[in-house]
């Protein structure tokens, strides 16, 4: 049996400085070797000192409210994602339903969590297997393996996770496999609610701001825990969920294929606390699309439309299509809030734009290359969005969306009536929060036992 590896808590994560030096430094050593797998320390918004965001300027957004972005590119893997799956499998570790050399992890994804996957798994010590779909960008199958994974892709697009639900159901039946799902490990809960908030009120606080909206598209929900944990702080900040137009399945129980990889997969995920969510916003793909080229590609034009030169060259690399959809619904969300000037609009580009070059030329094989007048247009996306496809989470919205929680989890995937009435009453969530202190007590114990 191999050797068993664990990694920060969930307060290192959040905090890099009670990692104890001698490992701190390692994991800075480790940052010119992706593959190390001492860069299991540097899991973590802050690993490389001040949490990485960019702050969008109204010549950009059109709004008086600022509009900042913390970019999860810096994280190991290039994704914010890798965080979830290492808190995942940890805690599987811990509780004794994933040993090193035994099993196979078995990770369910459309594309970032699996990457995630595929480096916390191999640097782990474990053999892994990705299920995500085939139609998502060839940059994400070339990651995964190159990670060291192995790749099964199922039918269909971002939006098709019925389809991985029902390969994992084959998977499941192998006694070496280990299925790590996150759109129902409410490890993944924890570590937004506890890190991403962390980060996300640590930049608003050094720009002197106040949370006016935390903006999270919803792919396994996972992000927009971060909300409740900055309502803690700042309890009239909004928290706002994202969907794509073409699956609007919380809008209107909607379904379809769109091209925004990492969000909208027409069901409503296990760990979304969808009674802490207030607004829905849903955005188009196309949009997201001309958006992302214009933020990577665009420099020239946004700087001549008022956007400082250096600035809109910090972009270069810092977005995806999910990032730059965060973006467009924040200026959405933002408009229909009236926030103001002093109140902060905070969103995440969950990765960069590395696992999107294929995708932009896709793009100018449909539509023709981004003239300068074509760009020009394309900044009227962010600074004249449409008010529509916008929804408040009432009492009787909320309802609905925590009953279609039923059709997946309860009729498909084995979850009991009692286990979703459960998620109605608040405690549930609070004592999903709480558990990080525990499964932290636990690390630090395998920590010690590890090095003594």
């Amino acid at each position: 049996m191999a050797r068993m590896i664990f990694g920060p808590t969930y307060a290192e994560m959040r905090d890099p400085s009670l990692v104890p030096p001698a490992t701190r430094e390692r994991a800075r050593a480790a940052r010119a070797q992706p593959l190390d797998p001492a860069n299991v320390w540097n899991i973590g918004w802050k690993a490389d000192g001040a949490v990485p965001h960019t702050v969008l300027p109204e010549a950009l957004t059109g709004l008086r409210s600022p509009l900042v972005v913390l970019s999860g590119r810096r994280f190991p893997s290039g994704s914010h994602k890798v965080g979830p799956a290492y808190s995942i499998l940890v805690e599987k570790q811990l509780e004794g339903g994933c040993v090193p050399g035994e099993h196979t992890l078995v990770f369910p994804s459309t594309g970032n969590f699996g990457i995630g996957g595929a480096w916390v798994a191999s640097r782990m010590g474990y053999r892994s297997l990705v299920v995500q779909p085939e139609e998502m960008s060839a940059e994400r199958f070339e990651k995964i393996r190159g990670y060291g994974a192995e790749v099964v892709a199922t039918p269909g697009s971002e939006s098709n996770v019925k389809e991985i639900y029902d390969k994992v159901r084959e998977l499941r039946s192998a006694p070496a496999n280990r299925i790590l799902n996150q759109f129902e490990e409410f490890a993944n809960y924890r570590f937004h609610f506890h890190c991403t908030a962390a980060a996300a009120l640590e930049v608003v606080a050094g720009l002197g701001l106040e949370v006016g909206a935390f903006v999270s598209a919803m792919g396994s929900a996972g992000t927009i825990a971060a909300g409740e944990a900055i309502k803690r702080r700042f309890p009239a900040a909004a928290t706002v969920a994202v969907e794509p137009v073409q699956c609007p399945t919380l809008y209107n129980v909607g379904f379809g294929a769109h091209r925004i990889e990492g969000i909208g997969d027409k069901h409503v995920t296990w760990i979304h606390n969808v009674w802490a969510t207030d607004l829905l916003v849903c955005v188009d793909d196309q949009e997201c699309l001309e958006g992302l080229q214009l933020l990577e590609e665009g420099t020239e034009t946004l700087a001549a439309e008022g956007v400082p030169a250096e600035l809109a060259r910090s972009w270069t690399g810092v977005f995806g299509i999910s990032g730059a959809g965060n973006v467009l619904a924040s200026i959405k969300a933002a408009r229909h809030l009236g926030l103001g000037p002093q109140q902060a609009i905070v969103t995440v580009a969950t990765d960069g734009f590395d696992r999107y070059p294929s995708v932009l030329r896709r793009l100018d094989r449909e539509r023709g290359p981004m003239t300068p007048g074509e760009a020009r247009r394309r900044l009227t996306l962010f600074r004249e969005p449409t008010s529509e496809w916008l929804l408040e989470g009432t009492a009787a919205v909320r309802r609905r969306w925590h009953n279609q929680k039923y059709f997946t989890w309860v009729e498909q995937q084995g979850k009991t009536v009692a286990e979703l009435r459960a998620q109605e009453d608040p405690a549930f969530w609070v004592a999903h929060q709480e558990k990080a202190a525990e499964v932290d007590r636990r690390i630090r114990e395998r920590q010690a036992a590890a090095t003594g």
